[in-house]
């Protein structure tokens, strides 16, 4: 079959082709057309939809999980505050995660780390083997861990700390992180839980410490930018918007961990 790599196709047409079990990565496909296709079947992971329209789409038995920024209207309604209370019903601690001052923020920190000794307490239970196990091609339990102390180095301590490169070995950036000089990238790694732990507990310390001592004033301040490459961008940041990436990781890693910890348990029953 044809491989495309390193190449600019802007513009180009694609008409009475067949494209079934092809694979798309790390590709830009804005402003596209899409007319008279089938996307039965489709697996789309990492993928943005800014300012998307569809129109004369079917979906049947479609899944979609996925961050609502802004509106989201299906058939002219607005389902995104539809969405978002209901989320909020089905689990009231998720309210906590858009906190308006220093105080909810310490609410919020609070009841993810109340959330997550309860998941780790879980994953004990378990055999050492399955928490290195994937679900559905999704991070493991382990790698889970030690993707938060990713998120936490990256917002927290380089972010707003202003440290250029405080990256661990065994912290682990998203899959398609581009690689950078400095950033770690051990995705086979396998230490046990105790070992995942210990950075994850540290990371989450400090976390706790910063949130111990934040004001009003410090959500408010915009960050000195690092100029080391690596990740976020060396930008200036508003302290909110950082610790709102670092709850946000929290909290939906954590669904993600507990839904897999379901299935593996299951798998282990039966």
């Amino acid at each position: 079959m044809a491989e495309f790599r390193d190449q600019d196709l802007s513009g180009s047409t694609f008409a009475h082709v067949r494209l079934n079990g092809s694979t798309i990565e790390d590709a830009d496909l804005s402003e596209m057309t899409i007319r008279n296709a089938s996307m039965a079947s489709a697996d789309f992971r990492g993928v943005m939809f800014p300012d998307v329209r569809m129109r004369g789409v079917g979906f049947r038995d479609a899944e979609i999980d996925g961050e609502i920024e802004g509106r989201l209207v299906i058939n002219g309604v607005d389902v995104a505050p539809l969405i978002e209370a209901e989320l909020n019903r089905l689990d009231p601690d998720r309210a906590l995660l858009s906190p308006d001052d220093a105080d909810g923020f310490r609410a919020a920190w609070a009841m993810l780390e109340r959330r997550w000794a309860a998941l780790v307490d879980r994953a004990r239970t378990l055999p050492p083997e399955q928490l290195h196990a994937s679900v559905g091609g999704e991070w493991s339990f382990i790698q889970t861990l030690r993707h938060l102390a990713f998120a936490t180095e990256c917002w927290l301590l380089r972010a707003i700390e202003g440290d250029p490169r405080p990256w661990q070995p065994l912290s682990l950036p998203w899959d398609e992180a581009p690689p950078t000089e400095g950033v770690p990238e051990d995705r086979d790694a396998q230490p046990d839980l105790d070992t995942a732990l210990a950075l994850r507990l540290d990371r989450a310390t400090r976390v706790r410490d910063y949130m111990s001592a934040l004001t009003d004033e410090e959500l408010a301040r915009m960050t000195v930018p690092v100029t080391e490459p690596g990740w976020p961008e060396p930008e200036s940041y508003l302290v909110r918007d950082c610790l709102l990436a670092i709850l946000r990781e929290e909290w939906e890693h954590r669904r993600f961990a507990e839904r897999d910890l379901d299935e593996l348990a299951a798998r282990d029953d039966g």
